[in-house]
């Protein structure tokens, strides 16, 4: 089990997102875009989501060589990312995080793949590896945060750049995987999404990152507007992410004694609560502190549960259409709707009422989870 190569991949990819979901909406702010355009442009991060991940999940199943692509993805990345030192213009960020977006969506769900299938039967393992990306993302996230209260915004292209290239000379070390194929019949693909409880899985996943898009495009700015230093808007982010790390490490046990299902119709309800806190309570730091300490619920136990549900859907040669598809719906389709609807209501409505929508989007994910799932809940 290549533990360390993986997982030093995973470290500089979350330290990268650490970089990025707190601080390049408020650096594009700095820019004097509004808040339309900025939710444009970090919904890039995710429209490309919507069909990149399917093509090269594709590819990878067809063609069986995972890391490549993945080798490929993080190289691309990085030459394109160097466009945002030579203009700063919407249209030309629009460009540039475009093509960025469209090759980084290609490695999480085949990283994720490649980790199963290292993992094999020991797919509870997962989260030991997993949880090096959360470390990776709170050493960023309170550093930069911190270097922020000091130092020019201008500081975070560079940040990001020198984590691109963290992520490039880690995945030269991750290692194939052979493909392992469970199933004696292969099941096509479409009958495997025919299923209710994919439906049921997939609606929450896709309604579960809506409800996120108000977090990842604006908390930082919510907390720096409501008076928060950015130091403290950095160890802010972190607290959640620590949260993540101990449910990482105790979901093996959790599994065996709940089921998947229950965990994350459970995230689901917190993530409602979560966000009212956030949108509604930000200047009341205790109750702010409880919203940061239900991304252990909001986060790790729905990330761990929907991973372990989609593992366990899609087996066989449908292992990385499998992720590439909850990639694209969940954080595609659904991070893009977040993006785009928190973007238009910012400045319209304000952050309390834009924060409602997103915990109206959790709980009509866990209607829908338990509504088309019903059926199978009770057979299964």
């Amino acid at each position: 089990m290549p533990y360390w190569r993986l997982s030093s991949f995973y470290f500089f990819y979350f330290a990268f997102v650490g970089a990025m979901a707190p601080f390049w909406g408020l650096y594009l702010h700095s820019l004097a875009f509004n808040a339309l355009q900025i939710g444009v442009l970090m919904s890039l991060l995710q429209v490309m989501r919507i069909f990149a991940p399917n093509i090269w999940g594709h590819i990878a199943d067809r063609t069986g060589r995972r890391v490549a692509i993945v080798q490929l993805a993080a190289l691309v990345c990085l030459v394109a990312f160097a466009g945002v030192f030579f203009a700063k213009s919407f249209w030309w960020l629009f460009a540039v995080m475009s093509l960025i977006s469209f090759f980084w969506s290609a490695s999480l769900p085949l990283v994720e793949a490649t980790t199963l299938s290292h993992l094999g039967a020991r797919s509870d393992r997962y989260g030991r590896i997993r949880l090096w990306g959360s470390v990776g993302f709170i050493l960023v996230v309170v550093g930069l945060g911190s270097l922020l209260d000091h130092a020019p915004i201008s500081l975070v292209p560079w940040v990001v750049i020198s984590l691109l290239v963290g992520i490039v000379l880690t995945s030269r070390f991750i290692p194939e995987a052979e493909m392992a194929h469970h199933e004696a019949v292969h099941i096509p693909l479409r009958a495997v999404l025919r299923r209710p409880q994919v439906l049921a899985l997939f609606s929450a996943a896709l309604l579960m990152a809506a409800a996120h898009g108000p977090y990842y495009t604006f908390f930082t700015i919510h907390l720096v507007q409501t008076g928060y230093s950015k130091s403290v808007a950095g160890w802010l982010w972190a607290l959640g992410v620590v949260c993540e790390i101990g449910v990482f490490l105790v979901m093996p046990r959790v599994f065996r004694k709940v089921r998947p299902e229950t965990v994350l119709l459970l995230t689901l309800l917190a993530a409602a609560v979560r966000f009212l806190l956030i949108g509604w309570l930000a200047d009341d730091l205790p109750l702010l502190l409880l919203a940061q300490l239900l991304h252990a619920l909001t986060f790790g136990a729905y990330h761990a549960s929907a991973l372990a549900l989609v593992h366990r859907h899609f087996t066989g040669r449908n292992q990385a259409r499998g992720q590439a598809l909850y990639n694209s719906i969940a954080l595609g389709i659904g991070g893009t709707v977040g993006s785009l609807y928190s973007g238009a209501a910012w400045d319209w409505i304000g952050p309390g009422p834009t924060f409602s929508l997103a915990s109206g989007c959790a709980l009509l994910g866990a209607g829908a989870f338990v509504w088309l799932g019903r059926h199978a809940w009770r057979t299964g």
